[in-house]
């Protein structure tokens, strides 16, 4: 596994970078935000992921430790493969991100190319609670202000994003928030979570429609 690299930049393009490494070049994909802090000849220092395929070895390469975790943890989302993970934190900072799933909010994900309004709401039910960067959204923001019936109303329609018709979505929410506890009804990733267990995957495909 190659987690860093450092040498000379021999090659700056607009979203990669060619690093020197003893008189080997790597290229590395990078945001290009980052491609422009760099010029050919600088000394560059590099935290990277290496995701290996079948037909190709791809480096991708952060400023520092905390962009390349939340590129890892984007990784594990369902949906999301390296270059959507980089096409996210080219368009957001750390901390947006974290803002965004704190808020539950998936808007600024659909905002991303090759991000689909499915993956976008998996982005912000799956990274629930993962990150640890501290998030900047006002105390008033969806994540502490949300109502109940506005809660079941966005899980209903996360449902329904997801591919669930409106009926079965209404239905299956209704029945885990007989049970849930209150930190479940208070937040869309609590009760989102236990609709989608309720629905599991034997009854997705008789309750798309």
């Amino acid at each position: 596994m190659i987690s860093s690299l450092r040498g000379r930049a021999l090659l700056v393009e607009s979203e990669s970078v060619v690093v020197d490494v003893g008189g080997v070049g790597f290229s590395v994909a990078v945001t290009p935000q980052l491609a422009r802090e760099f010029h050919v000849g600088d000394e560059v220092t590099l935290h990277t992921s290496l995701i290996v395929r079948e037909d190709a070895l791809s480096l991708y390469g952060f400023s520092d430790r905390e962009e390349l975790t939340v590129f890892t943890q984007l990784l594990g989302v369902s949906g999301v493969g390296p270059k959507s993970a980089l096409g996210v934190l080219s368009a957001l900072t750390v901390a947006q991100i974290a803002d965004a799933v704190a808020a539950e909010d998936d808007a600024p994900f659909r905002r991303v190319s090759g991000i689909g309004p499915k993956t976008a709401k998996l982005i912000v039910v799956q990274l629930a609670g993962k990150l640890t960067v501290t998030s900047t959204a006002p105390a008033s923001g969806r994540a502490g202000g949300a109502r109940g019936p506005e809660i079941t109303g966005q899980v209903v329609a996360a449902l329904v994003a997801l591919g669930w018709n409106e009926r079965v979505s209404t239905e299956a929410v209704t029945a885990v928030s007989a049970d849930a506890d209150a930190s479940a009804l208070g937040s869309v990733s609590g009760l989102l979570k236990l609709a989608l267990a309720h629905l599991g995957p034997a009854r997705q495909e008789t309750g798309r429609g």
